[in-house]
């Protein structure tokens, strides 16, 4: 059960790369469901005071954070490999990596604004997921 939360973990959290994405959004960053749980979700560690994920993050509905072309989960970590633009969606094939197992995954993306993402699931009308970018201080 745990390796099957850790892959559905990995698949939501990787619903939303593209940090070279700057045509509708730059999308670098820390990204959560809920723009009010952004503090439950990630914090700041280390000397360098790097963005982390913070030890519960998973009850408030987890997260992920973009850097340049990687995508990292609390239990996985991503590789952007292909991208392709229309319009304001974005269509992503990221190489993923979990404790368990490593996989292809292909995302639907769409820009609603500057700090609003949403993933789209093709063949699933009406599955929509969207995410909200946390300014940490």
């Amino acid at each position: 059960m745990r390796g099957v939360r850790k892959v559905l973990g990995a698949i939501a959290m990787l619903a939303l790369l593209l940090p070279e994405y700057a045509a509708a959004a730059e999308l670098s960053g820390a990204w959560a469901p809920d723009a009010d749980k952004c503090d439950k979700v990630f914090v700041r560690r280390g000397r360098a005071q790097q963005i982390d994920f913070a030890e519960f993050s998973s009850v408030h509905g987890g997260g992920f954070i973009i850097q340049a072309d990687q995508l990292r989960g609390k239990f996985a970590k991503c590789r952007i490999k292909t991208r392709k633009e229309e319009g304001q969606s974005l269509n992503l094939i990221a190489a993923c990596a979990t404790d368990i197992m490593l996989s292809n995954v292909q995302f639907v993306l769409k820009v609603v604004d500057d700090d609003s993402i949403m993933r789209v699931f093709p063949g699933i009308e009406g599955m929509e997921v969207k995410y909200h970018r946390c300014r940490l201080d």
